[in-house]
């Protein structure tokens, strides 16, 4: 776990973390009170938003992450996990997240992790499993992703500058990917 921090420490920084239907793409569909989102194979109706991803199946929260905060993800399938600005861009390639000095990605797989950030690639070599955790410090620059089984293990840690409050996102690659941050 992060230096000095207990599963205490991690309760109290516990939110949970609403999506914003005007960020998600049209195949996604969210549920659960905006908590739970998964691929579907056609697209959904929704009016044109500014802030809407078209280009990738993506979705950010609705609030915006400052001080310190913990949130776990359950996943399905193939699922990135990440904290990106809100102004990344929302139609273009370089959208997806980790592939810009915007966004830092988890790309959780049914046998791999890894991260990514400003399109760099991390292999991380750790058991799967199908939860997540992701620890935020805005203020001292800390990101860590962990891996939430019986107990939690390090998978990695960002030390940086953040610049601009951050959101959490997510993204899917296949038809039936699910993740629920309903923990």
């Amino acid at each position: 776990m992060d230096k000095h921090l207990t599963d205490t420490d991690f309760l109290k920084y516990s939110r949970q973390i609403t999506l914003d239907p005007n960020t998600a793409h049209r195949h996604l569909l969210l549920s659960e009170e905006d908590r739970k989102v998964t691929l579907m194979k056609k697209h959904r109706p929704f009016f044109r938003h500014p802030d809407r991803f078209t280009k990738r199946f993506q979705v950010l929260s609705r609030e915006s992450l400052t001080g310190r905060c913990y949130w776990e993800v359950e996943w399905r399938d193939f699922v990135c996990v990440a904290v990106t600005y809100k102004n990344i861009s929302r139609s273009r390639d370089e959208t997806g997240f980790g592939l810009n000095d915007k966004s830092w990605s988890l790309d959780c797989s049914p046998n791999s992790f890894s991260f990514y950030h400003n399109n760099i690639k991390t292999a991380i070599s750790a058991p799967v499993s199908s939860r997540v955790g992701v620890y935020l410090d805005h203020r001292a620059g800390v990101l860590s992703f962990y891996s939430v089984s019986e107990s939690m293990t390090l998978l990695h840690r960002v030390q940086t500058t953040f610049t601009q409050p951050l959101h959490a996102g997510l993204e899917f690659g296949f038809v039936g990917d699910t993740a629920d941050g309903n923990n």
